[in-house]
């Protein structure tokens, strides 16, 4: 498998490229302001969406969102809740006046399975990529002043990796599988951890079942990929910043 995270689209807050094998996946961060809800005035949003357009594959067609877009997006708006990846009270600008929106739109270039792996890791890449202005609010006009002039990295609170599984018959299991073997196999499994060895979510859309040892299995190699995938963003990221 090939990984790359450079800064991709210049006119967004934060970006990343992903290459896992075949699948290649762009994200680009947008901050906007925005009133926090009346349910949670102390918090900001973060809005994730996952575009298969026809380009990445013949399978996709044009028009609305399919299922497994559909359900890319719900897995990625879990994995954001699960992790903590951003405390989204850190999105907060004024109590009931003022938050950020973070839009994370992830669009799939090249689709040849392991599509969630790739989703998560463009998202970690770009949201750590990405920059907002400082934002205080005028007290005398009570409006927002923006300074573009001096930005700030987000503060990522946990560093969620998420890592796919091809079941054949509770008897082989297959990391990083491709859309052929995806497609052959009688269960996927996606388990993301942390940092910490802690499992932020889990994703298992149906098919056969599997046993405990094997299950566990999965969940011991996906905390030891999470430690390859962390050291080499850092990597990445550490050799972006000192190019510039």
């Amino acid at each position: 498998s090939q990984y790359a995270f450079p800064s991709s689209i210049n006119t967004a807050d934060g970006s990343a490229l992903v290459r896992i094998g075949n699948t290649t996946v762009i994200c680009g961060i947008k901050g906007e302001l925005a009133a926090p809800s009346t349910d949670a005035p102390d918090k900001g949003y973060i809005v994730p969406n996952v575009d298969l357009p026809p380009l990445c594959s013949s399978r996709f067609r044009p028009g609305p969102p399919g299922e497994q877009a559909q359900a890319a997006s719900q897995f990625i708006a879990d994995v954001i809740d699960g992790s903590q990846i951003i405390k989204k009270e850190d999105l907060c600008i004024e109590k009931s006046k003022l938050c950020w929106v973070l839009y994370c739109d992830i669009m799939c270039l090249d689709y040849d399975g392991n599509l969630l792996d790739a989703c998560v890791v463009t998202l970690l890449a770009a949201l750590r990529n990405t920059q907002l202005p400082t934002v205080t609010i005028n007290k005398e006009t009570d409006l927002a002043e923006v300074d573009i002039q001096h930005k700030r990295h987000l503060q990522i609170n946990k560093h969620p990796v998420a890592s796919s599984f091809a079941v054949f018959d509770d008897t082989v299991i297959i990391v990083d599988p491709t859309a052929e073997e995806e497609s052959l196999a009688t269960a996927i499994i996606t388990a993301v951890t942390d940092e910490d060895e802690q499992l932020c979510a889990f994703h298992k859309p149906g098919g056969s079942s599997l046993s405990a040892e094997k299950l566990q299995d999965c969940i011991t190699r996906a905390v030891a990929r999470h430690r390859e995938i962390g050291r080499l963003i850092d990597k990445v990221i550490e050799s972006t910043k000192a190019s510039k």
